[in-house]
């Protein structure tokens, strides 16, 4: 259960939590190709093939492991490995990471997403804590949270203690005054509890936990639900 009257702040995963996530990439890899297609034809048609974007994301990861944390960086290199494959030139990889950037941040909200902020960010700083390189500020939610981390900034992520700990760090509180809010069981769930937060499992499938650890302080299917549980 969990024990309210102890959270002075709560740190928010985002993708999948806010918006479905694979909608948006789906889209920006749409927008990239578009784009790749009028500008750089030859790679285009390299970039296409998903078994060789997996393949060269592959190698790249293994070559430069930073890039597990490091998505945007990830990109930026496959693009630029494309170009280079293809005989085209590699300064455009700046405009075309731009291109899939812009359109990475151009999300659809859950329904329940925008109006649980407003509720949660009248009583909690709010701590966005993330994976991936959503931008909360291009998306439109900056006003919502007192800071955003992400782990290619930080250079390490969840499940790792560190990230979660500097998420209490930026707004002043110890790691177990913290309500860690997300959608992923052993990223989320088990990694805010190894470093002594308390849990909240956004369960939007309605799965069941069948996750080795200890099982979240509270499941909801969304974030409102989780606003009444919260009394906010």
């Amino acid at each position: 259960m969990l024990d309210i009257p102890k959270i002075r702040a709560i740190s928010l995963d985002l993708d999948d939590t806010l918006w479905p996530i694979w909608p948006t990439i789906r889209k920006a890899e749409s927008a990239l190709l578009g784009w790749m297609r009028q500008h750089t034809p030859a790679s285009a048609a390299l970039y296409a093939d998903s078994d060789y974007r997996s393949a060269l994301r592959e190698t790249l990861v293994a070559r430069e492991p930073r890039y597990h944390v490091d998505l945007s960086g990830l990109r930026h290199a496959t693009i630029v490995h494309t170009l280079r494959r293809a005989g085209e030139p590699e300064h455009l990889a700046d405009p075309a990471f731009e291109v899939f950037f812009s359109a990475r941040q151009d999300v659809t909200l859950f329904d329940d997403a925008q109006p649980a902020l407003v509720r949660l960010a009248c009583r909690y700083p709010l701590v966005a804590l993330s994976n991936g390189n959503a931008d909360v500020a291009r998306i439109g939610l900056g006003s919502f949270f007192e800071a955003a981390l992400s782990a290619q900034v930080f250079g390490v992520g969840k499940p790792n203690a560190r990230f979660f700990h500097a998420a209490a760090e930026a707004v002043a509180v110890s790691p177990d005054e913290v309500l860690h809010v997300g959608d992923d069981a052993a990223l989320d769930v088990v990694g805010a509890h190894g470093a002594g937060m308390q849990s909240a499992w956004v369960n939007r499938r309605v799965e069941t936990w069948d996750h080795p650890g200890p099982s979240p302080h509270a499941q909801t299917p969304d974030l409102l639900a989780l606003c009444d549980l919260l009394g906010v």
